[in-house]
């Protein structure tokens, strides 16, 4: 039920993104979903790829710092309140969202959101309990 992300620490300069996804096309690794935030100083960028190990050490021998953690992705209706529903589920849980992000799926009507929460396998817990479809990594990596 958890799904692997790469976080990727980068100076806030010009081209440091544009490297990092660089690297990852001459390696073969393509991504299933990203995320980044940014300070005046530097920002993480967080993805979802299929070869998580293989990303993490390209990225190493690139020069990054590359940080590996777990997270949950929960499919969600793509329509006005979907994210709602999870939201009042996960606080009802007493759950704190630490960040989260989402895409589109290429066909259907559903949204992928990728949660962090402290203590992931609660939060599994209490959304299979409230019937929220949680996919699998392998899921997530073949979208």
């Amino acid at each position: 039920m958890k799904v692997e992300q790469i976080s990727v620490f980068l100076e806030n300069k010009s081209g440091r993104l544009a490297e990092v996804a660089e690297i990852l096309a001459r390696s073969g690794i393509n991504i299933r979903a990203l995320s980044l935030a940014d300070t005046a100083d530097f920002g993480i960028l967080r993805l979802i790829v299929k070869e998580t190990e293989k990303a993490k050490q390209v990225l190493k021998e690139g020069g990054f710092t590359v940080g590996k953690t777990e997270v949950i992705a929960v499919e969600v209706s793509d329509r006005p309140g979907g994210l709602a529903g999870i939201l009042n589920v996960l606080n009802g849980g007493g759950i704190n969202v630490e960040y989260m992000y989402a895409f589109v799926q290429k066909s259907g009507n559903n949204a992928i959101i990728i949660f962090r929460i402290d203590g992931l396998e609660k939060a599994i817990d209490v959304l299979q309990k409230a019937g929220i479809r949680i996919l699998k990594g392998e899921e997530v990596y073949s979208l």
